[in-house]
């Protein structure tokens, strides 16, 4: 009669599979765990700076517009579109002195902060108080810029829900007063997710971002534009 005995090596390799098995979900629980603790930290610390009504703001210095998606005829997708439609809203009702409009410009045919300049000035807020930030390229330069390149030390920041726990943070972080006006709840949940755990780092260890020379929010916003008015 044939043995039923497996051999050694095969009952090796099938222990072997178990530890792995474990180790690895082990991992993923920890991480699943700390995905979770991030995310906590970030809405927690921001929850009683957040509001969908203009009656709770407070006023500051500048509403901050981080940008989003522009078409290639300088016309503003939706999102962006909600922001700065919310920016000029505060600017109009005394809370806010000025707007600084932060976007990616990245390339030269790819343009945030001037779609969203032109869009602002055709609602009738002087040039003097429209700021543009062209290297606005994430959410921590967005607002560490403000502090760091215009010297902002108060500020509402408008954005869509779900980004808006990590936007207040994230200003917060950089040395800003910041509150935040929620426009709408649209956003990409799941990937907003990973950019908390991102955003608390970046809050925490404040790293470096590209510098610039000083453009007081003080002043005149027509300093910060790439292009004079004609």
């Amino acid at each position: 009669m044939p043995s039923t005995d497996r051999p050694t090596g095969d009952r090796r390799r099938r222990g072997r599979g178990r530890v792995l098995a474990v180790v690895l979900g082990s991992v993923a629980l920890t991480g699943v765990g700390l995905l979770v603790a991030a995310n906590l930290v970030v809405v927690t610390a921001a929850e009683d700076d957040l509001t969908r009504e203009v009656e709770d703001l407070e006023p500051a210095q500048a509403v901050i517009v981080p940008g989003a998606g522009v078409y290639a005829d300088g016309s503003l997708g939706v999102p962006v579109r909600e922001r700065v439609d919310a920016a000029v809203e505060l600017y109009d009702a005394g809370l806010v002195e000025k707007i600084l409009l932060s976007g990616d410009n990245g390339t030269d045919t790819y343009n945030e902060p001037d779609a969203m300049r032109r869009a602002v000035l055709d609602a009738g807020v002087p040039p003097e108080d429209v700021f543009t930030d062209y290297a606005g390229f994430d959410t921590w330069h967005t607002m560490r810029r403000a502090a760091d390149v215009f010297g902002v030390e108060s500020a509402v920041v408008v954005t869509q829900g779900v980004y808006a726990a990590r936007t207040v943070r994230l200003g917060q972080g950089a040395g800003i007063a910041t509150q935040g006006y929620v426009v709408s709840d649209g956003g990409r949940r799941a990937r907003e997710w990973l950019a908390r755990v991102t955003g608390l780092y970046e809050a925490v260890r404040r790293p470096a971002v590209t510098p610039g020379d000083p453009i007081p929010i003080t002043g005149d916003g027509r300093a910060s534009w790439s292009e004079q008015p004609g």
